[in-house]
């Protein structure tokens, strides 16, 4: 006799890092998920976790989607609905999951979601017609960290420079996102900080200006101190209970409604 198919966990969680990062920006948010027994996924999308920056050269931003997706998939045979946490970059992959498949995203988590960017060459910027120009004249940029806390608990947590061509496709990524938020109808707390030097405040609240959510069910939280990895700066342990407690309340609700 063949066995009975395995029964789903009810939730699972898909942790999606940000451009240029590496797994360690995110790491804050394992052990916890492994202590509560929430099955999740963290993919390392395309280009990222190398030995060298080099390896982002020609990747586009519908590789890091396809990264994204092919690890949505691969949850959701284990879990009947998942939650998505994007952070930056990982933000809007995880908003065009929710519009791919919002019968199987639960809700959304986004910190810092790269929408409105403090680089006067991104999307909605006032030089962003100079960067198809900038991009052929200067083929790699150099990344600076903001964190604020002098002894971060995760070592690097994103590359030291990234190839030009791969922030043109970021953009690209900006722009496809922002043309779906209309199209945005599932639960969603956003994680933001006041000041940084990577995404501006008011990205959060375009979103939430955008979507088609209830206003009951979206909601954002504020950091004063973080610089924008805002899981290993000195913030990290409130955003990592903010993200437990959305977990838990969640879970309650589907167990209430069953």
């Amino acid at each position: 006799m063949s066995a009975e198919p395995q029964a789903r966990s009810p939730f699972g969680v898909l942790v999606i890092h940000g451009f240029t990062a590496t797994l360690e920006s995110v790491e804050a948010l394992r052990k916890p998920l492994l202590e509560r027994g929430i099955p999740f996924s963290m993919p390392l999308l395309a280009g990222h976790g190398a030995s060298s920056p080099a390896a982002l050269q020609g990747v586009k931003w519908e590789a890091w989607l396809k990264d994204a997706d092919r690890a949505f998939q691969n949850l959701s045979l284990e879990v009947e609905r998942v939650i998505v946490i994007g952070h930056s970059m990982g933000a809007l992959l995880a908003l065009n999951l929710a519009v791919r498949y919002p019968k199987q995203v639960d809700s959304l988590i986004l910190a810092t979601p790269a929408l409105k960017l403090v680089s006067l060459l991104a999307p909605g910027r006032p030089l962003h017609f100079a960067a198809p120009l900038v991009s052929m004249m200067i083929k790699k940029w150099d990344l600076k960290s903001d964190l604020k806390e002098l002894k971060p608990r995760c070592q690097a947590p994103h590359y030291a420079w990234v190839p030009t061509e791969a922030i043109r496709s970021l953009f690209d990524l900006i722009q496809r996102t922002e043309s779906l938020l209309d199209q945005v109808n599932l639960p969603f707390m956003i994680l933001h900080n006041r000041k940084e030097a990577t995404v501006l405040p008011e990205s959060a609240t375009m979103l939430c200006n955008r979507v088609s959510t209830p206003s009951a069910e979206r909601s954002i939280v504020w950091f004063e101190r973080s610089g924008h990895q805002i899981f290993c700066d000195c913030e990290r342990d409130k955003a990592v209970q903010l993200i437990l407690d959305y977990i838990s309340r969640r879970i309650a609700l589907k167990e209430q409604a069953s």
